[in-house]
């Protein structure tokens, strides 16, 4: 299973829809689509499978620096917040 990336647009936001993996060699692959501002965008999670520590780390960044994350997995989530220890 690869990382698929759906883009589209909502009331202003750009909006990227992930699915399967997002590891570290797909790390790079968003940070070229993404504009440095991070707050027009909104990531969509909800049919991300499986992420590495990588992954997590620049989603924890994304999210400091102001893109919103959607329907983010509970373990996604879980390991970011211990990530920030």
């Amino acid at each position: 299973m690869t990382l698929r990336i759906e883009r589209s647009a909502r009331q202003g936001f750009t909006v990227f829809t992930l699915s399967g993996r997002v590891e570290a060699e797909q790390v790079a692959e968003l940070k070229k689509l993404f504009d440095t501002d991070y707050r027009n965008i909104i990531l969509d999670l909800r049919d991300v499978r499986l992420a590495d520590r990588d992954a997590v780390r620049f989603l924890r960044v994304c999210e400091a620096d102001g893109m919103k994350l959607e329907n983010c997995p509970a373990y996604v989530r879980e390991w970011m917040e211990r990530e920030k220890d």
